[in-house]
């Protein structure tokens, strides 16, 4: 069975038609998950030590960073398996735990969020009355 990163990639690829991308040398642990017209990171997936996050156990977690409408952060950081957002801006991001903490309901909808929330602006088009 699929762990959770590798759910959580297969998602971007059957919904948004997303690969990840790894953009670091020598990483191949950090997943980039950006929109195709603007490139933007709507996800980073990578393995970091659970002290980093607040957690004292010592272990090594799956996280995903999303971006997420500040308006919903208090009740998201309710959430289990949702924390503040580890080296991104705790007002518009948050960690999700891809240890099973989260549900896959939780990953999906937090994931949905920050793909809309990243995507391109639309322009305004302006219409010029005669």
């Amino acid at each position: 069975m699929p762990n959770q990163r590798e759910l959580v990639l297969q998602y971007a690829q059957d919904t948004y038609g997303t690969t990840a991308d790894f953009p670091f040398a020598d990483d191949w642990e950090t997943a980039i998950l950006r929109h195709g017209g603007n490139r933007k990171w709507y996800a980073i997936l990578m393995r970091i030590s659970g002290e980093k996050i607040g957690l004292t156990d010592g272990r090594i977690y799956d996280i995903m960073n999303v971006k997420c409408d500040p308006l919903m952060m208090g009740s998201l950081l309710q959430t289990p398996g949702v924390l503040p957002a580890y080296h991104m801006n705790k007002t518009h991001w948050v960690t999700v735990l891809l240890d099973g903490t989260a549900t896959a309901e939780t990953m999906y909808t937090l994931l949905q969020m920050s793909y809309h929330l990243t995507a391109p602006k639309r322009k305004n088009r302006r219409t010029t009355k005669q």
